[in-house]
């Protein structure tokens, strides 16, 4: 069964551009406008997940928050924003949400959040595993192992949080600045970095890490992942 994710958002244009994105990405998507009809949604289904904009008219986003986790919910949420101060994002996160995203938006790192945010809150429960496959290689995401040809390959940490980020989004092409924002959550400090652990996950997996057919270099914008 697909994943389904109730968007929250007063301004029809960002609405239809999320809904797109979520949509486009195997993920089903309800969608509300105010604040009050999210939390009327909320009771008529079971949500993985909120994508909620915190600038709402009426009801915002904060209070939509507080209302969500004073009655006991803990449906994973992610602020999604244009709002740029701290403390609006600290605010936020300490009154429950989990994640955030800041306008203007990337659709691939937005993708990729929502994604790594429904895995995480699957992860804390019983009989939650779930295994993504991509051609030879299988990725466990409750026991974090990951395997080619069914033979496990051991990887440090960093190394394992960018093959789940590419078995999650097989096609897509990530820059460094994403890859650093979404496995390191800071901006990029030290370019080389990437490429260092690209170089050790390619002599891993790949015939001939010279010429590498499962992470590819894409000149000018990044690495993307592919299956031949």
């Amino acid at each position: 069964m697909a994943d389904l994710v109730l968007i929250v958002d007063d301004d029809k244009a960002v609405l239809t551009m999320l809904y797109k994105v979520i949509s486009s990405n195997g993920i089903q998507a309800d969608t509300a406008d105010s604040g009050e009809q999210c939390l009327e949604m909320l009771t008529k289904k079971t949500y993985d997940l909120l994508l909620l904009d915190i600038n709402l008219s009426g009801m915002d986003g904060f209070q939509v928050i507080q209302h969500i986790r004073r009655n006991g919910s803990k449906i994973p949420i992610m602020i999604v924003s244009g709002r740029k101060e701290d403390y609006d994002t600290l605010y936020g996160l300490d009154i429950g949400a989990d994640d955030y995203i800041t306008k203007p938006l990337n659709p691939v790192t937005l993708a990729a959040k929502v994604k790594a945010l429904i895995r995480r809150s699957r992860g804390n429960l019983p009989g939650a595993d779930q295994i993504i496959t991509a051609g030879p290689f299988q990725y466990n995401t409750s026991t974090l192992r990951f395997y080619k040809n069914g033979e496990e390959v051991v990887l440090s940490s960093k190394e394992n949080a960018i093959i789940k980020l590419f078995m999650d989004n097989v096609n897509h092409i990530f820059s460094k600045d994403m890859i650093y924002d979404l496995v390191w959550e800071s901006a990029i400090i030290d370019e080389n970095a990437i490429m260092v652990y690209i170089n050790r996950i390619r002599a891993k997996i790949e015939e001939n890490p010279s010429k590498p057919q499962y992470i590819q270099t894409v000149r000018g914008l990044g690495y993307r992942f592919v299956i031949p």
